[in-house]
């Protein structure tokens, strides 16, 4: 395990447990999680539905507080920010990309791209999102609604808002899951090609094992914990 207090960490669990309350009682999402990456790696996590793959993405990016543990991001202890602290954390230095695609239906794929660019004060964020669009793939569709585009068109403008600002980490779940094959192995290859050459630190939630065995190192769950 990487160690957590080594500086530079950009993130590192410690300890980490979720509970969440149901009307059959307490149910423990996480259990006692210790995760941590270095600067550039890429680690996969894989496991079955309901072992917690995506929690851990949701508490490692400070969108859910654990129940008990540590979480640092960027050098931050997550239980002394906020959600306003958390966010201005994240803001231009961390990137997430989901399943669903999320984009916003009233901007075209270019201003999907340019609008966190925007909001974190970035120069030139129009150029630069149309730069990102070219590198992957989408120069033809820039004034394009998300309702115009395919399902693997969408994930690459969401792939390439998330890498415009060339975040430190990069949290990507289950990317390709709603993409057919084709789809699927054109997003993978520009998720490791792009990641390589931002030096993000990628955390990868899949359940494709072929698309894991790609990266540095792979992670399993199981039932709210990390085998060994």
């Amino acid at each position: 395990m990487y160690d957590a207090s080594k500086p530079g960490a950009p993130l590192a669990l410690d300890g980490v447990w979720l509970t969440l309350p149901s009307a059959a009682g307490p149910v423990e999402i996480l259990r006692g999680v210790d995760f941590s990456i270095e600067p550039g790696e890429r680690v996969a996590v894989v496991g079955p539905s309901g072992s917690g793959k995506s929690t851990l993405i949701a508490i490692g990016a400070g969108l859910e507080r654990p129940s008990k543990g540590k979480v640092r991001l960027l050098g931050k202890e997550l239980s002394r920010l906020g959600e306003d602290g958390r966010a201005q954390l994240r803001r231009g230095r961390v990137s997430l990309v989901f399943q669903a695609f999320h984009l916003l239906p009233n901007m075209t794929a270019l201003e999907n791209v340019a609008a966190p660019l925007e909001i974190a004060g970035a120069p030139k964020a129009s150029a630069t999102a149309r730069e990102w669009m070219d590198r992957v793939g989408l120069a033809g569709r820039l004034t394009h609604y998300p309702h115009q585009l395919s399902g693997g068109e969408q994930q690459r403008v969401a792939l390439a808002r998330a890498l415009a600002s060339r975040p430190t980490l990069l949290f990507a779940d289950e990317p390709t899951g709603n993409l057919d094959a084709a789809n699927a192995a054109h997003v993978a290859d520009l998720i490791f090609e792009l990641a390589a050459e931002t030096e993000a630190a990628l955390v990868l939630v899949t359940h494709d094992e072929r698309l894991a065995a790609r990266a540095d190192r792979l992670v399993r769950m199981a039932g709210g914990r990390i085998e060994a």
